[in-house]
């Protein structure tokens, strides 16, 4: 074992995973704080329509969108679905991740067989990759796109495919390797306040408020 890579992976357990639990959690309040400081001026028109539960209703509406697989967008819904399913998994389920949950937090759950999860690994991985190739290859998406849509799907794959070679000792020694995918996860959690990623925490905040304005202004959402 190199000793350099063991300080390396002391660093990003240590001082380092401290520094980016710090970044994100400031910058996510930060951005929170700007998006409610927005406010709203009062809406004094009567309600066309007020049924409870709209924001709920449209956090699920428009969480499946099924009748849109069907369309030319299918490759961008579907790879979406997979990589975030994918995520989720690869986050929640992988037994050593649940181990750090149970450290940090004193709560854990069971996990998926590593195997299974090596495998979902894969799937995550081909998923980005299909959507960074249809950015690039559609006329359309590439205008549309920007700085910050090519960053925002870097710092997603680096943890997928550092953890995947650290796992399968590619390219570097075991302990360097896990250094290297610990560094890429707290370089998200750095930069995702300040980009796109930054849906993950507004996503169904900002869902359940157009639901619940749609429905008062009688429109189907």
């Amino acid at each position: 074992m190199n000793g350099s890579d063991l300080e390396l992976l002391q660093w990003a357990r240590g001082p380092g995973f401290v520094i980016a639990i710090s970044v994100f959690l400031f910058g996510v309040v930060l951005r929170l704080f700007e998006v409610l400081a927005l406010g709203r001026k009062p809406d004094l028109s009567e309600a066309r329509q007020q049924k409870n539960g709209s924001g709920w209703r449209t956090i699920f509406s428009r969480s499946f969108v099924f009748p849109a697989l069907s369309t030319r967008t299918a490759v961008t819904y579907i790879s979406g679905y997979v990589f975030h399913l994918g995520l989720f998994i690869i986050i929640l389920l992988y037994i050593p991740h649940i181990e750090l949950i149970r450290e940090m937090f004193g709560i854990g759950w069971p996990g998926l067989s590593t195997p299974v999860v090596d495998a979902v690994a894969v799937i995550t991985m081909i998923a980005l990759l299909i959507m960074l190739i249809d950015r690039v290859t559609n006329p359309v998406k590439r205008l549309l796109s920007t700085a910050s849509d090519y960053i925002a799907w870097v710092i997603t794959f680096l943890p997928v495919i550092t953890g995947y070679m650290a796992y399968h000792h590619i390219l570097f020694p075991y302990t360097k390797m896990l250094a290297l995918h610990i560094l890429s996860v707290e370089l998200l959690l750095v930069l995702l306040p300040f980009t796109k990623l930054i849906h993950v925490v507004t996503l169904f905040l900002s869902r359940w408020y157009n639901g619940e304005l749609f429905a008062r202004k009688g429109v189907a959402s």
